[in-house]
């Protein structure tokens, strides 16, 4: 059975990963970490990809190609895009698309060129898995829901569909506004998807990303951002993935 790899943006949420591993073997290339291990008896490479596009496409080149992996899953955090995405909410992409992707008037913006596209859509029966998962563990979230309260966050909510990406971390309500108004149905916004559905696309392997609102992607988007990601959206990716690869689950 093919390793499934599981990517992570930052340090918080793959140390929260960690704990779930058994047998686990440690291989370092191209200046990362690759932990190659089983999580619930499934084979799977967990590595911690780094911030941005560039880091994020090298990180899935060397899973796709030196791990031979046969799907790829990033996690991370992202800033609401959304009037109904709210901080705590959970984002199952269903495209990615790059924000600050624009080789006009050679090729239409967003578009990747030499592509024909703007939009890579993800795996629907490896998104529909993640969902579901997360559909369950946000419920169990909300009815044991301290840390979130710490947050103000009431009731966390799954959203499915267009989540962009660029190589800035959106912290101005002049931005976030700019960005709803040019893509009006993207529900967030991070800094490494997009890079790795291209490179999947490239490879032909299938991909999701799963992603928890930290922020609103404006002025207040530094507020306790570190605290959330340890404290909030680690614990929750966490969850998730344990229940999307538990073996009980037949849609992993």
């Amino acid at each position: 059975m093919r390793s499934i790899a599981i990517v992570s943006a930052m340090h918080e949420e793959l140390r929260a990963l960690l704990p779930l591993l058994e047998d686990v073997r440690v291989q370092e290339r191209a200046g990362r970490r690759f932990h190659v291990a089983k999580l619930h008896g499934r084979p799977v490479v967990l590595v911690l990809s780094g911030i941005g596009k560039v880091a994020a496409a090298t990180t899935a080149a060397v899973l796709l190609d030196g791990f031979d992996v046969e799907a790829l899953v990033l996690t991370g955090v992202a800033g609401g895009l959304h009037d109904g995405v709210q901080v705590g909410d959970v984002v199952v992409a269903r495209e990615l698309l790059q924000h600050d992707m624009d080789a006009s008037p050679i090729f239409p913006r967003y578009e990747v060129p030499l592509t024909g596209r703007a939009r890579f859509a993800v795996d629907a029966a490896l998104a529909d898995a993640l969902a579901t998962a997360a559909a369950r563990c946000l419920a169990a979230a909300h009815a044991d829901g301290r840390a979130l309260r710490d947050f103000g966050i009431g009731t966390p909510r799954l959203h499915r569909g267009l989540v962009v990406s660029g190589d800035r971390f959106v912290s101005s309500a002049a931005e976030s506004a700019a960005l709803r108004a040019a893509l009006p149905d993207a529900l967030a916004v991070e800094m490494e998807g997009a890079a790795i559905a291209q490179v999947c696309h490239d490879f032909g392997r299938p991909f999701a990303v799963l992603r928890t609102i930290s922020d609103r992607a404006d002025d207040s988007a530094h507020v306790d951002f570190g605290r959330f990601i340890e404290d909030v959206a680690s614990v929750c990716t966490r969850a998730i993935v344990a229940a999307w690869l538990a073996p009980a689950n037949p849609a992993s």
